[in-house]
């Protein structure tokens, strides 16, 4: 059986499947690549955009952003963020706990990561507001 010698392109979203012949690949390829523009709205760019800014669209933050707890969830991250304290985010319990708070409510969405350490399961570690009412000043 002979190939005629042709490319066969298939477009599916923002992906491009082509389809080559044995020949193709025996020449060099005559593309050029072109760098990616750092300020391009429309670039993927990471957690973290080039002027700074979070990225709420990066894949990397599982969709936490969106759903019922997203707007929480922003709160909290970027006070973390932006955080000028000397331990960073210690100045953002409130916004933790009030994603923290929000999260148990939807636990289905939000399960909670249980302990793989079989021997952890018998020792009994604090809550959030056991730690939080110890650092607070004894009442007079």
């Amino acid at each position: 059986m002979k190939w005629l010698n042709f490319v066969f392109i298939l477009s599916l979203g923002k992906d491009k499947i082509i389809f080559v012949t044995k020949e193709d690949h025996e020449t060099p390829s005559s593309a050029e690549l072109i760098a990616d523009d750092p300020n391009d709205p429309y670039e993927d760019h990471g957690l973290i955009l080039p002027n700074g800014d979070i990225n709420w669209n990066c894949p990397c933050l599982g969709g936490m952003a969106s759903g019922p707890c997203g707007e929480q969830f922003k709160s909290a991250f970027s006070c973390f963020h932006y955080s000028k304290e000397e331990v960073k985010g210690s100045d953002c319990i409130e916004e933790f706990r009030t994603m923290q708070e929000c999260m148990q409510r939807f636990p289905e969405l939000y399960p909670q990561e249980e302990d793989e350490d079989p021997q952890s399961k018998d020792a009994v570690t604090p809550s959030s507001d056991t730690l939080l009412t110890d650092q607070q000043p004894a009442a007079s």
